[in-house]
């Protein structure tokens, strides 16, 4: 294992790491020696151990990312590992474990898929945990989302019950593994009657098939509505999630994972009177370390549940990692480990 090195020492003159240098399909994803990371002041560089794979990187690798992507590019919007140099007056100091982020990288900047990345300090969550890093490097744009949803989108109180639309995605499964520590009450939808044990897996209570009539299998159950409603599915089926929440209740619109993100004829009308409709699209800073602290230890003892659909090691298997998450055939996140 290399060690840490104190603030201020040179970095690596080079690292491995996988380039995008042009958009296409897993053979864009090319593996280099290129310079590592210089640390600039207020920013941390960190020593890799692992990655999630993302819906976002793929984009990014398709060239269908927005204008804030160029390349050549290395993706990887988050990451896990130690700090390797950090500013002499930091809080953060080498050794430690973090987990880091959004904010850019992976888009404007480079990302996680190489063995050291720089990113500003406000974007960096020290952890201490004895969990392995296939287990951490699942969490931290997976939590982040399904936390800041729950919290910042549906302010989720203990004894309410929530509505999850898309609930076998990765940030579906962690929501209701959060929305069940907190004392919530979970429905949670599914297009495939087959999934509804991995939503059970997870502590949903009431797992629904998505056949059309969710807004009536919601009102079966709670006849008034659900409390709040986290909407990961997207605009094609929004209207219906509205219809699913009690007077004064919330939908929360965090994702998209049928693709359609706009309406092309909106109407304010079509929100239910009393019904609050909020987005979500958060940073590093909405997952903060006494809540990943306490995530941790509910993974350590058996509250939390993480979804990991497999672990690839080395930086050699990302085009497996990227054809298993674009397949969709296994529930859970794909997680990129860098052994020593």
């Amino acid at each position: 294992m290399s060690r840490p090195t104190a603030a201020g020492e040179a970095a690596p003159a080079t690292m491995r790491a996988v380039v995008v240098t042009r958009p296409g399909g897993l053979d864009a994803l090319e593996i280099k020696d290129v310079p590592a990371p210089v640390r600039k002041p207020g920013w941390v560089r960190i020593k890799v151990k692992a990655f999630g794979v993302n819906e976002s990187e793929v984009t990014t690798r398709k060239g269908e990312s927005d204008a804030e992507v160029t390349y050549p590019r290395i993706p990887g919007i988050e990451g896990v590992g130690i700090v390797d140099q950090a500013d002499e007056n930091s809080s953060l100091k080498p050794g430690q474990q973090v987990a880091t982020m959004m904010g850019g990288m992976g888009r404007s900047y480079d990302g996680a898929y190489a063995q050291y990345v720089i990113v500003p300090a406000a974007q960096v969550i020290p952890f201490e945990t004895t969990l392995p890093w296939d287990v951490v490097g699942a969490l931290p744009e997976m939590f982040q989302t399904a936390y800041g949803s729950l919290t910042t989108g549906l302010d989720l109180r203990a004894g309410q019950t929530l509505l999850i639309r898309g609930g076998t995605s990765t940030v579906g499964l962690s929501a209701a593994t959060i929305a069940k520590d907190l004392g919530a009450t979970v429905l949670s939808t599914t297009r495939s009657a087959e999934r509804s044990g991995e939503l059970r897996a997870a502590g949903v209570d009431h797992p629904l098939v998505d056949d059309g009539t969710i807004p009536d299998q919601v009102r079966e159950l709670m006849p008034d509505g659900v409390d709040a409603a986290l909407e990961l599915v997207g605009c094609s089926v929004l209207a219906d999630t509205l219809r699913t929440v009690r007077r004064h209740g919330t939908v929360c619109f965090t994702g998209a994972l049928a693709g359609q993100w706009t309406f092309p004829d909106f109407s304010p009308f079509m929100i239910p009177g009393g019904v609050r409709l909020t987005s979500y699209a958060g940073e590093a800073a909405d997952l903060p370390a006494d809540v990943l602290a306490h995530q941790l230890q509910a993974i350590t003892a058996g509250r939390l549940n993480v979804p990991v659909a497999k672990v690839y090691h080395g930086l050699e298997q990302i085009r497996d990692a990227h054809a298993g998450l674009e397949s969709g055939t296994t529930p859970g996140k794909h997680v990129v480990v860098l052994d020593d």
